[in-house]
């Protein structure tokens, strides 16, 4: 292994020359109740990068954080071609028609798909889409050949486009159910979750809101026709609530005429929307915007709170991002590939459980909008979680939450924001350290973030811990796990190579080494009658999880 990491190393474990102080302390002895694993789901555009190489890599990655309780959606589950992918596209070709108009279904690609989902322990979350090319109404063009040089808008082709025939689409969903049943079983399909389209609020839906309705009500009346136990919900909205459009779809669902059915309501099991940031280039560095993510999250909470009939339905943030489009490239996104991805997700995480609490609403999961690319060099600049074959310091981040099980603890911070100035103003002044805390029988799990929406150099953190109310005795053993420019960080690896956009066997096996999630030294434990004390030093938009066990 080379050793032109170990300058950076020094610095890192030291921190700089100045910090400033921050006092957390943690009570184990009064949980607040479950912490919820919100941050297991996770999706992509293009869904043919399951099956290749790297794309199998990184969903046994995934599925080894929570064997068999991590979700995987995507588009193009249902669009016509031969299985190629390109950016922002995939195809599985599963429908058909003869010279006559007869259905022709064919799920050997969406197979090979969800077997590389369930062999690598995750489960499909179905979004039922796109428009097969023999349905639309507008099919031609079909294909797009976009690029990030391209409109966004040049993607929303002869897929985005209402069926011809509802009677034909409400068939292939549900042959689609019956043969899913068939090859993994009622049980397994029963924990899946199947939702219609995607963000028909804009432009990936070219009908009507009535259309939209009515595309959901065929699609969701054909699963449970398949499957009347199965796990049905939506809409995947844009933008939070999407103006008025999640309080129009759940009055749809809760009292509308169901058009497929012709009765009133269509079922409901999980409400899901899509919340982004904004990030921005400005004065030469990237400036983050969590708190437009937030925003979106806090004004959706806000309209499922307002009806009683679903106010405890589980809710999934479909797509959960800093920003909108993981396949686009620019000054503004250069935050994706080091530790101001990593910190964001730590720092934003444990607020959108807060504005859960906050409106007493039930958030079952926040899916991050990121997979891998193929056919792409090391680093390309892309929303991703591993690039190349190799895990990017934001995956750790995951790796650490898989880490906190059990209850939550109460944890504060005299440097945490709070989470209205947040939502007002992000984090532009003083910058974010909080905690978000855990305990599982003699396990507690404490995670610590240092973040700025601001990409610039700052001082260190001097954290102090206290934690009170543990079990009695020191700790027979405690961990501490590091993601930050040194440390879990193929990124710093990758620039200190040179940046080689084709790194050979040499180079990947050292940035392999490098991706993992890594620990330092444990803090020294100062032990008084109730309370327990440890020091440590974390660097800007660097985050801690320190693990204790007795």
């Amino acid at each position: 292994m080379k050793t032109h990491l170990l300058p950076l190393f020094s610095l890192a474990l030291f921190g700089s020359a100045a910090g400033f102080d921050v006092a957390i302390e943690v009570d184990a002895a009064n949980p607040t109740g479950p912490l919820k694993p919100i941050w297991r789901f996770f999706g992509a555009d293009e869904p043919n990068y399951a099956t290749a190489p790297n794309g199998r890599k990184l969903l046994g990655h995934l599925g080894e954080l929570k064997p068999r309780e991590v979700f995987f959606r995507t588009h193009n589950l249902m669009t016509s071609g031969d299985g190629s992918s390109s950016l922002k596209w995939g195809s599985t070709g599963m429908y058909g028609e003869d010279g006559r108009g007869r259905p022709i279904y064919d799920w050997e690609i969406v197979d090979g798909i969800f077997d590389a989902y369930l062999k690598n322990g995750v489960r499909p979350y179905v979004q039922i889409g796109f428009m097969p090319e023999a349905l639309s109404i507008r099919p031609h063009p079909y294909r797009h050949s976009w690029t990030p040089q391209a409109k966004y808008d040049e993607i929303y082709t002869g897929w985005a486009y209402p069926p011809k025939d509802y009677g034909k689409w409400q068939e292939l969903v549900h042959q689609w159910a019956l043969h899913c049943i068939e090859k993994w079983g009622a049980e397994e399909v029963g924990q899946w979750y199947w939702q219609t389209w995607n963000e028909p609020n804009i432009g990936y839906w070219r009908g009507s809101r009535e259309e939209f309705f009515k595309l959901h009500d065929h699609a969701i009346h054909a699963v449970r026709r398949a499957h009347p136990e199965a796990k049905v919900g939506g809409p995947d909205v844009a933008g939070g609530p999407g103006g008025d459009f999640l309080d129009a779809f759940l009055r749809h669902c809760q009292q509308g005429k169901n058009a497929a059915t012709g009765e009133t309501g269509t079922p409901l099991d999980f409400i899901s929307f899509h919340a982004k940031g904004a990030p921005e280039h400005r004065d030469g560095h990237v400036r983050m915007g969590i708190a437009n993510q937030l925003r979106d999250i806090d004004r959706a909470f806000a309209v499922v709170a307002r009806f009683p009939d679903y106010k405890d339905k589980p809710i999934v943030i479909g797509e959960s991002d800093p920003e909108g489009c993981a396949a686009c490239q620019g000054a503004h996104l250069a935050y994706r590939n080091g530790t101001m991805y990593s910190s964001y997700t730590a720092a934003s995480f444990p607020r959108k459980l807060d504005l859960a609490a906050k409106h007493g609403v039930n958030l079952e999961g926040a899916l991050t909008w990121a997979f891998e690319f193929e056919n792409q060099p090391a680093f390309a600049g892309f929303r991703s979680l591993a690039t190349y074959g190799i895990d990017k310091p934001v995956l750790n981040v995951f790796r650490m939450f898989a880490k906190m099980s059990g209850q939550r603890l109460p944890a504060r911070s005299d440097a945490a924001l709070p989470l209205d100035a947040i939502l007002k103003d992000g984090v532009r002044q003083k910058a974010d350290v909080g905690a978000l805390a855990s305990r599982d029988g003699k396990r507690i799990a404490i995670l610590t973030w240092h973040y700025h929406d601001d990409d610039l150099p700052g001082d260190a953190a001097e954290i102090t811990l206290k934690l009170q109310g543990a079990p009695e005795g020191e700790p027979k053993k405690i961990e501490h796990f590091r993601i930050d420019e040194n440390h879990s960080n193929s990124f710093t690896a990758w620039l200190a190579m040179g940046s080689p956009a084709h790194p050979n066997a040499e180079q990947l096996q050292e940035l392999e080494a490098a991706s993992t999630l890594k620990t330092i030294a444990a803090p020294a434990i100062e032990a008084t009658p109730g309370t327990l004390t440890f020091r440590h030093t974390l660097p800007r938009q660097g985050v801690s999880l320190h693990v204790l066990e007795w």
